[in-house]
């Protein structure tokens, strides 16, 4: 997976904040949900490298399952199984999906390819 790319969604889940929790659970710099975690041998999330090796593995298989980065940005930020049921109904094609998406992964999506890019 492209460093750049790690950054961006660092940069854009936790302001590199090792610390990070979010309401909903999620954890440290990657904020990883503990479910996530747990199934990537995360033990613990506000560990830096732990975190950061853990959020790479998942955003990398994300990015294996889609082959699109876009999708993959939107399955680690709106969740796999929302992606499936969107591709399903739209086709595998960011653009078509992103106006079914939540708002927030629309920005989230446009937010990391612009740091990355």
């Amino acid at each position: 997976m492209p460093e750049g790319l790690v950054a961006s969604i660092i940069k854009a889940e936790s302001n590199y904040n090792p610390n990070a929790k979010s309401g909903a659970g999620a954890m440290g710099m990657m904020q990883l949900m503990p479910g996530t975690a747990a199934g990537l041998g995360v033990k613990n999330p506000y560990d830096p490298a732990q975190n950061i090796n853990g959020g790479t593995k998942y955003i990398s298989q994300m990015y294996q399952k889609y082959g699109d980065y876009q999708l993959a940005l939107a399955a680690y930020n709106w969740g796999p199984g929302n992606v499936d049921k969107a591709i399903k109904k739209y086709g595998k094609n960011w653009a078509a999906i992103s106006a079914h998406a939540p708002k927030e992964t629309q920005n989230y999506v446009t937010k990391v390819m612009k740091n990355w890019g």
